[in-house]
Formats: C-alpha cells, sequence, structure tokens
C-alpha cells in the first residue's frame, strides 16, 4: 500500500512523457514545415531550368 501511495505522488514519469509529446509535436511540425519549403524550392529551380532551356536554344 505505502509502494502504491509513493507511485501516485511521484509525477517524474508524467512529466517526461510530457516533455517527450512536445518534443514529437515540435518534430512533426518541423518535419511538415520543411517538406513545404522543400517543394517550394524544388518548383522554382524547375522554373529557372526550363527558362534557361528556352533562352539557350
Amino acid at each position: 500500500m505505502i509502494l502504491l501511495r509513493k507511485m501516485a505522488r511521484d509525477r517524474r514519469g508524467a512529466t517526461a512523457i510530457e516533455y517527450g509529446l512536445i518534443a514529437a509535436l515540435i518534430a512533426v511540425a518541423a518535419i511538415a514545415a520543411m517538406e513545404g519549403l522543400g517543394n517550394s524550392l524544388g518548383n522554382g529551380f524547375n522554373n529557372i531550368s526550363a527558362k534557361l532551356n528556352t533562352a539557350t536554344q
């Protein structure tokens, strides 16, 4: 019974889980932002490449 009371009062595990969830959320947001930026950069470079190809012909 004493062990159960100690475990109920111990908040270290809950805090670690909260920090883990926050880190996971930040990672998902960063991946989504980088994916959008990557697609945008890819489209920009493709447009420049196409314009250079028509200019040199």
